[in-house]
Formats: structure tokens, sequence, C-alpha cells
């Protein structure tokens, strides 16, 4: 297997288009070409990591945390820790894959795991993401609809949260002139035509739009065929921010703290005061994120877990609701396994 047959598999399950605008995700060193003898995962890539790689000969890294995030002048081993880990695994033929925001923000991502971990159930995302779907029409008589369907949903387009194969269909006339240089499929060069054909309705989202237009005409009898894209409002079901669920009976605030000690293996937590209610509803978001603690408090949240909390944040939350900084590493590293 190759790394690009790897990546792609990422780039289905954590898509770019929904990564925060800043990140740097995907392959940041090696071949897309490279035969992959075997495959180390890690939240961050470290000395430790690449001696591992080397050790057990895999010469794949897929990292969750980039390696290269700010533009870099130079790599020699000399000038600053990160040039000296990309120094090494170029030296050894080691090629790394980093999957960041874009695995944080979807379905069965870092967040979902997480709440996995402790044991949370009817998971949602706590901010879905929106503005990422369109909506694709084009026009096919009847005969072709099943094929270009096909092609359509091969690409990735029809998903609808754990729904696939989606379309809606209504049936019409279609008008046209082809000109002189014009290979109809239908009827004659420069003559006015009529045909009946079938309006053909699918959703998709913008990290697949170019993909999914190269299968539609691809696919299409037409010479010249017809298509419009509708950007939408609606909400992304599959990807979002942060997720909330419950757990299977309240607990009361410290047997919680306990049960997340013993969920994330953490040796110790930082939290706010204690507000002195059970705690039912949970929203968790791994990682650095205690700036959607109102997006917590505004779900109805008993408890909200996070990492990399400050000060004034605590302060915040306090008799609001039990805010949780139960360390970055441990809030992520769940991801691993579903990896």
């Amino acid at each position: 297997m190759r790394v690009q047959q790897i990546a792609n598999f990422f780039d289905g399950w954590a898509p770019k288009f929904i990564q925060w605008e800043r990140d740097n995700t995907g392959l940041l060193v090696g071949r897309s070409q490279q035969e992959v003898t075997g495959v180390l995962l890690c939240l961050d890539v470290t000395g430790d990591a690449l001696e591992r790689a080397q050790k057990l000969k895999c010469n794949l890294v897929i990292s969750h945390h980039p390696l290269i995030f700010f533009p870099m002048k130079k790599i020699t081993p000399e000038t600053d820790k990160t040039s000296d880990l990309i120094y090494k695994l170029i030296k050894n033929d080691t090629s790394l894959l980093s999957y960041h925001t874009n695995l944080d923000f979807t379905s069965d991502g870092v967040n979902h795991q997480t709440a996995k971990k402790l044991k949370i159930s009817d998971i949602k995302f706590l901010k879905p993401i929106s503005n990422k779907s369109l909506k694709l029409v084009t026009f096919v008589p009847k005969k072709d609809v099943g094929t270009l369907s096909e092609a359509i949903f091969g690409a990735g387009g029809g998903i609808i949260g754990e729904y696939t194969n989606c379309s809606f269909t209504s049936e019409g006339t279609g008008t046209f002139t082809g000109s002189g240089n014009s290979n109809p499929t239908i009827g004659e060069k420069q003559k006015f035509e009529k045909v009946d054909e079938v309006r053909l309705e699918v959703l998709i989202n913008e990290g697949i739009r170019g993909k999914v237009i190269r299968a539609l005409l691809e696919a299409h009898p037409y010479e010249e065929p017809a298509y419009d894209i509708y950007p939408l409002k609606s909400d992304e079901t599959l990807y979002g921010q942060g997720v909330t669920g419950y757990l299977n009976s309240e607990m009361e605030e410290n047997l919680f703290l306990k049960h997340i000690s013993e969920c994330l293996n953490c040796d110790a937590l930082r939290h706010s005061k204690l507000t002195g209610k059970q705690i039912k509803k949970v929203a968790v978001f791994g990682g650095s994120a205690s700036e959607h603690l109102e997006d917590a408090i505004k779900a109805g949240c008993d408890a909200f877990i996070t990492a990399d909390v400050r000060y004034h944040t605590f302060q915040d939350a306090e008799n609001r609701i039990l805010l949780v900084d139960a360390g970055h590493f441990e809030t992520e590293v769940p991801v691993l396994e579903e990896m």
C-alpha cells in the first residue's frame, strides 16, 4: 500500500474543508507514492516517536498535531527541534501525515472517541458546522438517470447523516438548439429540440465539489450538460465542533471527577468550584477549547470537559457549570485507537 492510499482514506474521514482555516494537515513530509512498510500513530511527532518508528520499521508516521505549523526558513538539525525532526524524517525516508482540527471536527473523531471513553451516550455535535453544504442540480434524459446518479454517489454525493444514495427527481421538458459545430446526443444540430428530461437533485459539500462535477461530466450523455450548484444554510450532520451527550445515570460531582480520572487515565484534574448539582449532560471538546464554555452552558450541559483552561475562564464558569481541565494529551489520545 502507498502513502497516498492511506491519505485518501483519512481525507474521506476527516476532510480538509472542515478544518480550521489556518491549520496545516495532510502529507507534510515525504512521498505520496512511497510503499508503506509500517505505520506509527502518535499525537505529537517527537524524537522518541521517530526512534520507535525506525525500530519497528515504520516508514509512515501519522500524527494528530502537525509538526510543521509556522513558515520555516531552513531545515537543519542545529536550527531548532522542529527542523531536527524534519531532517530525521527525510534522512530516514519516512513520510509524515497529520490530521488535526479536521480530525477534531469529524464524526467518530477526537471528541467522539473521548466521549465514548467517558461512557457518554447519545453523542451529538456541540456546534455543527454550517454553510458547507451544497445542492447539485442537473438535467438528464430519463433513461440515463440511474447511470448518472451512480456516478455522483460514487464520488461522494448524496449523503445525509447515516443515509447514502440520497436524491430527488422530477420530470420536465428541456429545450436547446445546437450550433453548426455541435454534436447533440438527442436530435439534430441547428434545430430547435424539446426533450423529456429528469431534474436530478443531490446534496454534496465543498470538500467533494470538484470530484463530483468531474464524475457528472464524465457520466452525463450530453456534450455540454447543464448543472447548478446552490449554497445551503443547513447544518452539517457529519461535522462539527465539540460534542454533547449523557451519562447512563446521574453522578454526584466528586464521583464524576473520579470517573473522568479513571476513564482518561488522568493523574490530576483542574476544575471550577463545585456547583452542588448532579451531573447528567456533558460537553466534551478535546484539546484547548475553553472558549466554547458559553456554548456548553447554552446547550444545557452540567459539565464541560476540555483542556488548557485559563484562570479567568474557571471564574466565568462558577455556579453555572462544572468546568474540568482533564489535560490536552488525555482528552485527545483516545482517537489513536480509532485511527
